[in-house]
């Protein structure tokens, strides 16, 4: 499926669309380039699970961020991971468990990903317009 959004607040919206349809044990793959609404898009998600927005950031120095909510939620964020330290963070840990995962920068993390993840790419078009392509889940 291949959505638009105009506006950061869009594409806010169509996280929370993808938040109200996880479950327990869920994984959402995040693909785009720097700039491409990675994160805003997981502020959305977040939203859906009763998660301030405002407590979701981009990765400074956090690399897994855990949020308590009535399903946990595992914030993810691989930008300044490389390769060889993928297996060092311990990410089985939280894939496919009692929780909800939203990885950005998903493609860093190669084979450490289950085969069943919901995948959202996100294409940055110019002046705030973004291409949202999900596949894996049905909004």
């Amino acid at each position: 499926m291949r959505l638009q959004s105009k506006s950061d607040d869009d594409t806010r919206n169509i996280g929370r669309l993808i938040g109200n349809r996880l479950k327990p044990g869920d994984t959402v793959c995040l693909f785009g380039d720097l700039g491409a609404g990675k994160t805003t898009i997981t502020k959305g998600i977040a939203s859906a699970l009763g998660i301030e927005e405002r407590d979701i950031t981009s990765a400074s120095f956090t690399i897994i961020a855990e949020y308590d909510s009535p399903i946990p939620f595992y914030h993810i964020d691989l930008y300044r991971v490389s390769g060889d330290d993928i297996s060092e963070l311990g990410l089985h840990e939280y894939l496919g468990g009692d929780g909800i995962c939203v990885i950005e920068w998903a493609e860093r993390a190669g084979s450490e990903i289950p085969d069943a993840q919901i995948s959202v790419r996100l294409e940055h078009k110019g002046d705030n317009c973004r291409e949202i392509e999900i596949e894996g889940l049905e909004l």
